[in-house]
């Protein structure tokens, strides 16, 4: 009997990892949404950088 009820929950157990693994695969709205604002945030801090750069420069050559 014990067996049988140790069976059952494992399955029970495995079916529901299965189903939560699957509900993962799919992107949502928001989730695209997301990877969309994290692009965006990355070109923003690569055009600051790039904006420092040249200011560093500018005064590089501003005082020779």
């Amino acid at each position: 009997m014990m067996k049988r009820s140790a069976t059952v929950s494992a399955a029970l157990v495995m079916s529901a990892l299965l189903a939560l693994l699957a509900g993962c695969e799919r992107e949502g709205p928001a989730e695209h949404a997301g990877k969309e604002v994290d692009k965006a945030v990355d070109k923003a801090g690569q055009q600051i950088e790039k904006a420092g750069d040249r200011i560093q420069d500018a005064v590089k050559s501003d005082k020779k």
